[in-house]
C-alpha cells in the first residue's frame, strides 16, 4: 500500500475522530442516506420525462440502470483485487466511525463512491444543471466513506472515476435503443407500458390560416 495514501487516511481518521460527535453521526448517516436521494432524484428525472420527448426519457430511464451497471463492475472488480479495508490493515489507526466489514468485502474500489459518480454524471446527462447539485453530493458520499474508516482515499478516487467513465458508456451505447423502446411503449396497447413512459409532450396546437375572401 502506498505510504502517502495511508497517511491520508490516517489523517482524515484522526480529524474524524477528534471532530464533534454530531459531525461524526452526520457523516455515518450521509454514507448510507446519500444513496436513498440520489434514488429520489431517480424517481424525480423519471416522472418528469414522462412528459418530455422519447429521447429525454431514455436518458431518464438509462440513469438508474447505468449506475446498476457500474456498481456490477465495481464488484467485479472488488473481486479480482481483494483489497483488504483500511480499518482491519492499518495499524495504530483510529478507530472507524462506522462498523468494520467483515474480512471478504473488499475495499477497491468503493461500492459507495462508484454509485455516487455514475448516478451523478447519469443526472447530469438528463439535465446538465444537476450537475451542480449531484457533484458535491457524489463528492460528500465519497470523503464520507474515508472519515468513517472504511476506505482509502485511492478507493473513492477509483470509485468516482469508474462509475463516471461507465455511466457515459452505458447511457450513449443505450439511448438510441432506448429511445426506440419508449416510441413504442407509448403506442403501445398495453395501458401499464403506457403509463411508465407517460404521455409525451403536449402537442403544440396549430392554428390555421384562414383564405380572405
Amino acid at each position: 500500500m502506498d505510504f502517502e495514501d495511508t497517511a491520508l487516511y490516517r489523517d482524515i481518521t484522526d480529524f474524524a475522530g477528534d471532530s464533534p460527535m454530531w459531525i461524526q453521526h452526520g457523516a455515518g448517516l450521509w454514507t448510507e442516506a446519500g444513496l436513498l436521494v440520489f434514488a429520489l432524484l431517480f424517481a424525480a428525472a423519471w416522472w418528469r420525462a414522462r412528459r418530455d420527448t422519447p429521447h429525454a426519457f431514455a436518458i431518464a430511464a438509462l440513469a438508474p440502470l447505468a449506475t446498476a451497471v457500474a456498481y456490477v463492475c465495481s464488484e467485479v472488480l472488488k473481486s479480482a483485487v481483494t483489497q483488504e479495508r483500511p480499518c482491519r490493515a492499518v495499524a495504530g489507526a483510529a478507530a472507524s466511525l462506522a462498523e468494520c466489514p467483515p474480512h471478504g468485502d473488499w475495499s477497491f474500489p468503493s461500492n459507495h463512491a462508484t454509485i455516487a459518480g455514475a448516478a451523478a454524471v447519469a443526472l447530469a446527462l438528463v439535465r446538465r444543471t444537476l450537475l451542480w447539485l449531484t457533484a458535491p453530493l457524489a463528492l460528500l458520499m465519497a470523503f464520507s466513506r474515508v472519515f468513517v474508516g472504511v476506505h482509502y482515499p485511492h478507493d473513492v478516487v477509483a470509485g468516482l472515476g469508474l462509475g463516471t467513465l461507465v455511466a457515459l458508456v452505458a447511457v450513449r451505447l443505450g439511448t438510441g435503443p432506448m429511445t426506440r423502446l419508449a416510441g413504442a411503449m407509448r403506442g403501445s396497447p398495453a395501458p401499464a407500458a403506457r403509463w411508465v413512459t407517460g404521455p409525451g409532450p403536449e402537442p403544440v396546437p396549430s392554428y390555421g390560416t384562414h383564405a380572405r375572401p
